[in-house]
């Protein structure tokens, strides 16, 4: 394929910049301690200074590789699937969830909700940012809210997402890895304070697994 051809692919949601894709244990939220195949798109422009994954943010370094071969990859593991990034929703994530789904697999997505939701989610983590907050679409349909704990002003933009999320989310805070030690303490009195939160390691550091 010509480079217009695949850029063409890659707006339909036919390519993706695939970063990585593993089969592992989920680390954080919600789901963790069960396994799932997480697939890492690249592409992200929400610019997080503690990211972890700073090397998916330019999806030119990362192939355009086929939604059916993604597909296909991903139906070999478990019947839980993890599109992560980066900021997948960055790309229309539709034509992948269809296929995904049409493999009978439960799909899940871990974003910052800084874009339109494209796509059919069987479970929804918003993870909002600072610096490119949710469309409201993402805070409607939020499963889950995950907060990243940086610094103590962090609590504060956590209860200004909690009021702004759908009633049934599940809420948690989350250490980031720097700053852990520090955090951590913080956080276990604050949701004992607020029982409404609760706590989110990630536990797959601890593990050392991906």
């Amino acid at each position: 394929m010509i480079a217009k051809e695949i850029q063409l692919a890659v707006n339909k949601g036919e390519m993706l910049p695939l970063m990585e894709e593993f089969y592992t244990i989920q680390g954080e939220g919600f789901h963790t301690g069960t396994a799932a195949y997480f697939i890492r798109i690249g592409g992200c422009d929400v610019g997080c200074h503690w990211c972890d994954v700073k090397e998916s943010w330019n999806a030119d370094l990362h192939p355009p590789t086929a939604t059916d071969i993604i597909v296909k990859n991903a139906s070999k593991y478990a019947d839980t699937v993890v599109i992560t990034g980066g900021e997948p929703l960055t790309w229309d994530m539709t034509l992948l969830t269809q296929k995904l789904k049409a493999k009978n697999l439960r799909v899940h997505i871990e974003t910052s909700g800084a874009y339109d939701v494209t796509g059919t989610w069987d479970w929804f983590c918003l993870s909002p940012k600072k610096t490119k907050l949710p469309v409201q679409t993402a805070y409607d349909i939020a499963d889950e809210l995950k907060v990243i704990i940086y610094n103590k002003h962090d609590f504060q933009f956590a209860e200004e997402q909690a009021a702004k999320v759908n009633p049934n989310a599940i809420l948690f805070l989350q250490p980031e890895w720097s700053k852990k030690d520090e955090m951590t303490p913080l956080i276990v009195d604050y949701v004992m304070n607020n029982p409404k939160w609760r706590v989110s390691l990630q536990t797959h550091k601890y593990l050392n697994i991906p």
